[in-house]
C-alpha cells in the first residue's frame, strides 16, 4: 500500500502549467514544509520540505485557493522517476502525487484577511481556539465513545 498524509505550510505559491494537446490538464507543483514531532538540534524547530504534485481539478483548486503560508492537509501517494538534465547527468525524483488537499486551519488564522476578507461571526458553540464545536455539558451518557 503507497498511502501518505501530510500537514504543512506552502513554502511558495503553487506553480501551475497546463498539459499541451487538445485535453489541456492543470499541473501543480509545490513544496510542503512539514514540521518534526521530535527534534534533535537541541529543541529547535526543524522541518522536511516535501515536494507536492496535483493533477486536474486539484491543481487548479491549488492554483486558485492554495498560497505561501497557507496550512493545508493533504493525502496522496509516494512517486519516483528520473529523468536526464540538460547536462546529461541522471536525476532521482521523489514527489506526493496529491489525491485529496484541504485546509487545515481558517482563513483568519493563516492571516489571509489582509485582503479585505471578513469571517462570518462565530456562534457560541464554537470555539475560538482551535475551530471544533464544544460539546454541551450533560452529553456524556450519549456519546459511544466513552
Amino acid at each position: 500500500m503507497n498511502k501518505v498524509i501530510l500537514m504543512g505550510r506552502l513554502v511558495r505559491d503553487p506553480e501551475v502549467r497546463y498539459s499541451q494537446g487538445d485535453n489541456a490538464t492543470a499541473v501543480a507543483r509545490y513544496t510542503l514544509a512539514v514540521d518534526r514531532r521530535f527534534n534533535r538540534n537541541n529543541g529547535e524547530d526543524s522541518a522536511d520540505f516535501i515536494g507536492c504534485v496535483a493533477f486536474g481539478r486539484a491543481a487548479e483548486f491549488a492554483e486558485r485557493y492554495l498560497h505561501k503560508g497557507t496550512k493545508i492537509a493533504i493525502t496522496g501517494r509516494i512517486q519516483t522517476g528520473s529523468y536526464t538534465n540538460k547536462d546529461g547527468v541522471r536525476v532521482y525524483t521523489t514527489d506526493v502525487v496529491v489525491e485529496e488537499q484541504e485546509f487545515a486551519e481558517s482563513k483568519n488564522a493563516s492571516g489571509a484577511n489582509e485582503g479585505g476578507y471578513t469571517a462570518p461571526a462565530r456562534t457560541p458553540n464554537t470555539s475560538v481556539s482551535d475551530g471544533f464545536m464544544n460539546i454541551p455539558d450533560g452529553i456524556d451518557e450519549e456519546l459511544p465513545f466513552n
